[in-house]
């Protein structure tokens, strides 16, 4: 390696892309097309960066593979960075493997590390947790420390374990402070706000009462019958009965939770349920073979009865009801979370994101722009989609596969 090469190195690794570049833009060997295809990473040039990277992973030769892995990592962070989610994560894997078998235990490191934040993005927690389980801490400089404690603290946030969280955040300022980075600093400071912002509500007499992550773990942990709004489900203590992929029951549910512990009239669960304000005769049918469903659903925790006027939920063992709902309700709920964390982001992106078809994320997207709420740059295949973030309260809640049940 020569001078400049390591000088532009050395000026990567404390985050300094300009001074990188002062050394080596003019430079065409390998070693330094894959330098500044970081700088250019750093500057926000993801494009550019990308088209660096697979340069220098071309220019590298048969017998280096080393080189040819870590170009690998690097275009694999640009694409988390640029929301391409999409594709194979063999290539990842492989280089991986490369990396350790050369005893690069950083890169290898860095390699799991970006497989962990994009499963994050994914939704795939108990994946990400398994990827995060073998990165060694140990000697990793304080760069990688410090994201693999924001990874590891994201998951913790999105499973709820918020002393979890609390200690691993403690443990990336430290190691951000080490580092040194100005965006490092700054991105364990707004991770470390997202504890005290609120996360939820809690909906009592028509009005939500603000509720922090703390709040809502506890909430959760209670012998009260909750009817989740944030995993869509019911449940009391131990006893989970999730109804995500049941939205009839689930309205349901709620509407009867929110009229507790008085009872629901059935024109208002038609409504909730089948969104018609024009019930009719089959309307009424229909309500009771879900309500008898619902009924079966929760026979553990409540019981679901008739009135004169429609049906009340009654739970078992005297337990208060409570509603928890997302800080923002709405459909779009978890697209505006995604779009919120500043990234462009592909329709296919969001789609894999939100384990929905591409069709109904272009949807719902028209919706949120004609409404002000998102905007789009670019055209064809190299449009994206960016929102202003949503601040005031923190989107963990609202993030796709939060909150998932051991």
């Amino acid at each position: 390696m020569d001078s400049l090469i390591a000088a532009s190195a050395r000026a990567l690794a404390t985050g300094d892309a300009l001074g990188a570049l002062q050394r080596i833009a003019l430079r065409e060997d390998p070693p330094a097309l894959a330098l500044r295809g970081i700088a250019m990473a750093q500057l926000g040039e993801n494009l550019r960066a990308r088209e660096l990277l697979r340069r220098a992973a071309r220019g590298f030769g048969s017998h280096e593979e080393l080189a040819r892995a870590r170009c690998v990592v690097a275009e694999a962070e640009v694409a988390l960075a640029m929301r391409d989610l999409g594709g194979s994560d063999r290539p990842l894997a492989a280089a991986s493997a490369t990396l350790s078998a050369h005893a690069d235990h950083a890169n290898a490191s860095q390699a799991r590390l970006v497989a962990a934040r994009r499963l994050l993005l994914l939704g795939r927690l108990d994946e990400a947790a398994a990827e995060l389980a073998v990165v060694d801490l140990r000697g990793l400089p304080p760069t990688l420390r410090t994201l693999a404690e924001l990874a590891a603290a994201e998951l913790a946030l999105r499973s709820l374990r918020v002393a979890d969280a609390r200690q691993a955040l403690m443990r990336a300022q430290d190691a951000a402070d080490r580092a040194g980075v100005p965006a490092l600093l700054a991105e364990v400071a707004e991770a470390r706000a997202v504890l005290d912002r609120p996360a939820a509500r809690r909906l009592a007499g028509g009005a939500g009462q603000p509720l922090r992550l703390d709040e809502v773990a506890a909430l959760l942990a209670s012998d009260a019958l909750v009817v989740d709004a944030c995993r869509r489900g019911v449940g009391a203590g131990t006893a989970w009965r999730p109804l995500a992929r049941r939205p009839i029951l689930f309205a349901l549910a709620r509407t009867l939770a929110e009229a507790w512990p008085g009872d629901a009239d059935r024109d208002a669960l038609i409504a909730a349920a089948f969104r018609t304000r024009h019930p009719d005769a089959t309307h009424r049918a229909r309500l009771r073979v879900e309500i008898g469903r619902l009924r079966a659903l929760v026979k553990d925790v409540a019981q679901v009865e008739a009135t004169p006027r429609g049906f009340t939920l009654r739970p078992l063992g005297e337990r208060e009801v409570i509603v928890l709902a997302p800080p923002i309700d709405g459909e779009q709920a978890s697209l505006q979370a995604l779009l919120s964390d500043g990234a462009a982001w592909s329709t296919s992106a969001l789609a894999l994101a939100l384990d929905a078809s591409q069709r109904t994320v272009q949807r719902a997207l028209a919706d949120l722009e004609a409404e002000g709420r998102v905007r789009s740059i670019g055209r064809a295949r190299a449009q994206r989609w960016l929102a202003p973030p949503l601040a005031g309260f923190t989107t963990i809640l609202l993030l796709p596969a939060s909150l998932p049940i051991d």
